[in-house]
């Protein structure tokens, strides 16, 4: 029902989109590529992320420079869990105190309950060494906190009519983490508040590589550099690797985008020992021109989780994750302005319930597009 819900919203959206603000035919649109947000995730999000490929070149020997606030909330248990927080739901909210984590680790079989907030920003650096080379640099900060969405999601749930999959049984915006897994045993219970800087990321981009008019291609190579050794939800401690090749088809008002990925996630010993492995990575895009300087994108995410049987057997942790969002995206004279939502798909447990991105890029000595 969820997942009918959302799919319906973005329909909803892109279809208000298509009707307003037509592009004359005299006007100058361009494509700005796809949206650059990384994966808000918590499962698995302290390994490398190769972010969404941009369609905006630059002069040579020039800089451009990114930021993008992203702010997430997740609420994602296991069903025994859930059940046992419904059941207690009319006796008001509680605290998650001693007593709740051991009738949670009591309950038959492997369990987790992941209650936060997060908010990342993400600055990012490029240099046009050549016509063909760009390299760039990506400094995260990220704080997790209890944040402020539990109300407007509750009281969403309560107005159409969905489950409330047991966050009535707890206090709203705080910060709840719980794994009773095969390969992790975990408690927090509004800890205080986290906050610094992640892994940098290093990158390097290829482009003008030669293909029909209206096609065009970028290759690009990044690494997470664990400069600092392992930090409490900060990073794993591992350097991961990263490539990604990206297909772009630009018509006269639509353009389809298409990003693959793989990382060598080198794994993490906390909350649970994580094992070396190959993670691969798919983005799909939809971009279209509404007037000469505003675009919409629709994009699906979809990628392997970091879990595997050896850290646990639930089918809510070892399932792929599916993610869409959808935003827009104005352009100034020598800027980019986006907003965006992302909607978890499908698998709604090892996913954040929804994500919402603000980003803002200055580019002063941008190329016209052929």
């Amino acid at each position: 029902m969820k997942n009918r819900l959302a799919k319906m919203a973005v329909c909803c959206w892109a279809g208000a989109l298509w009707l307003v603000s037509p592009l004359h035919a005299q006007d100058a649109g361009r494509f700005y590529g796809m949206l650059r947000s990384r994966d808000l995730t918590p499962f698995g999000f302290l390994r490398l992320d190769m972010r969404p490929a941009h369609a905006v070149s630059i002069e040579n020997h020039t800089f451009a420079f990114e930021a993008e606030l992203g702010y997430q909330n997740t609420w994602a248990l296991s069903e025994n869990v859930e059940k046992y927080l419904t059941s207690i739901e009319s006796a008001g909210r509680r605290e998650i105190g001693a007593a709740e984590i051991q009738a949670i680790r009591d309950l038959p079989g492997e369990n987790y309950l992941l209650d936060l907030e997060s908010a990342t920003l993400d600055l990012t650096v490029h240099y046009k060494l050549s016509n063909q080379w760009t390299v760039y640099a990506i400094a995260t900060a990220v704080s997790y906190e209890g944040g402020f969405l539990d109300s407007t999601i509750e009281g969403f749930h309560d107005l159409v009519g969905l489950s409330t999959y047991g966050r009535l049984a707890v206090p709203r915006n705080g910060i709840h983490a719980i794994y009773d897994l095969k390969g992790a045993q975990l408690a927090m219970s509004n800890p205080p508040t986290n906050q610094g800087f992640l892994d940098p990321t290093f990158g390097l981009r290829y482009t003008s590589i030669g293909l029909p008019k209206g096609w065009e291609m970028s290759i690009e190579t990044a690494i997470k550099a664990a400069l600092w050794g392992e930090r409490s939800l900060l990073s794993t401690g591992h350097t991961d690797y990263g490539m990604q090749a990206s297909l772009r088809r630009l018509g006269e008002r639509n353009a389809v985008h298409v990003d693959l990925s793989a990382v060598y996630y080198s794994g993490q010993e906390m909350p649970s020992i994580e094992e070396r492995q190959i993670i691969p990575t798919i983005i799909v895009g939809w971009e279209r021109q509404m007037t000469a300087r505003t675009n919409m994108n629709l994009q699906a995410y979809a990628s392997k989780s970091v879990y595997r049987h050896e850290q646990t057997d639930l089918d809510e942790l070892l399932s792929d994750k599916f993610q869409m969002s959808i935003g827009v995206r104005h352009r100034f004279d020598c800027c980019l302005a986006t907003f965006a939502i992302t909607e978890n798909l499908q698998n709604l447990n090892n996913t954040p319930d929804i994500g919402f991105q603000l980003g803002f890029a200055w580019v002063p000595k941008i190329k016209p597009q052929l």
